[in-house]
């Protein structure tokens, strides 16, 4: 399967499109002049996965990215499929249908690939997280507190759970973002959840207060760095307007530990996640994407699956992909940036 090069304005900017390699994502290539930010350039971009097929199943609704031991991708749809892509072409190898206990299908946000090959994948439903084989195989399910359950058996509000998913402190800490806040916290004050590792299982550990710059914002990925910060992705919707998606980088390392804190509501001796803006992505260069909606700028779609492909130069390659909900207006597109910390 052949990319389409959708970034390509010049001739030299297409003999760049057409340099692939191995080393990361075969997202359409460019200068590293196309910048966002001070912190933040774009790559590329790429829409050959948008609206097409893989042995029967559609490719999209993609809601999370994992790089697999072998470095390939993993992408997975929120409609409980999870796609091997090629690093370098992006073309689908593979597709596994993932199930709960019943049998019945998941709201499947968040996807973490461990050490050992299992994929830890988040359901919105419950919430939940559920270990499985690489072949789709259910293994377990890990704890989560009470409150951050769907109400009434929670205070969470449905499709508002855990979104984002990733490994800290060389694979010994699982966190998970919550997409929204919980009934009785202050609106734009999400809970990041906690697991410790222990043996072959996981226990419940600390949590964190992170704030949105607004109410409408959500928290659909995060990513751990290797010295405890995280790449946070927040995110919106406004109708007529479209997409807000904004970069952060966050550090939870001196936050509050909220579990035994009920209401979050501002509290002066309550210590959330610190964070920077890096980008805002309506101010990277749209590079000739055009949009089915009205958007800030046509590159914009409803981005929410991330994940660090490697290093350039001191900078992150970071892989960003939009859930096009398998909407006509809306579009499967994967980004490439490259991101100095």
């Amino acid at each position: 399967m052949q990319l389409r090069t959708v970034l390509a304005t010049t001739t030299a900017a297409l003999a760049a499109a057409a340099c692939l390699t191995a080393a990361g994502p075969a997202v359409a290539a460019a200068p590293v002049s196309h910048a966002c930010s001070p912190s933040v350039s774009l790559d590329g971009f790429s829409d050959a996965l948008d609206k097409t097929t893989f042995d029967g199943t559609f490719v999209g609704n993609f809601s999370a990215l994992a790089v697999d031991r072998d470095g390939s991708l993993a992408a997975l749809s929120d409609r409980s499929a999870l796609f091997d892509l090629d690093a370098r072409t992006l073309a689908p190898k593979e597709v596994v249908p993932l199930a709960d206990e019943n049998g019945a299908a998941l709201d499947s946000e968040g996807l973490v690939i461990d050490r050992d090959g299992t994929r830890l994948v988040t359901s919105e439903t419950e919430p939940s997280i559920r270990r499985y084989r690489a072949d789709g195989t259910l293994l377990d399910r890990l704890p989560v507190p009470a409150a951050l359950q769907v109400a009434p058996a929670g205070r969470a509000t449905s499709n508002q759970t855990f979104e984002g998913l990733t490994l800290l402190n060389g694979g010994r800490t699982l966190l998970a973002s919550m997409e929204y806040a919980l009934s009785g916290d202050t609106a734009g004050t999400v809970r990041f959840q906690t697991w410790q590792r222990h043996g072959k299982g996981w226990q419940t550990g600390a949590q964190y207060a992170y704030r949105t710059d607004a109410a409408f914002l959500g928290v659909p990925e995060v990513q751990a760095l290797p010295d405890g910060r995280l790449l946070v992705l927040e995110r919106g919707f406004t109708s007529g307007v479209g997409n807000t998606v904004r970069l952060y980088l966050a550090d939870p390392r001196h936050a509050t530990d909220t579990r035994g804190i009920e209401n979050l509501t501002g509290q002066a001796d309550v210590r959330p996640v610190r964070k920077t803006l890096l980008t805002d992505i309506a101010d990277c260069p749209a590079l000739g994407a055009t949009a089915r909606q009205p958007q800030p700028n046509p590159l914009l779609d409803n981005i929410e699956g991330m994940v660090i492909t490697g290093r350039d130069h001191g900078r992150l390659r970071v892989l960003l992909v939009s859930d096009d909900n398998q909407n006509a207006v809306q579009t499967t597109r994967f980004y490439r940036l490259r991101v100095r910390v």
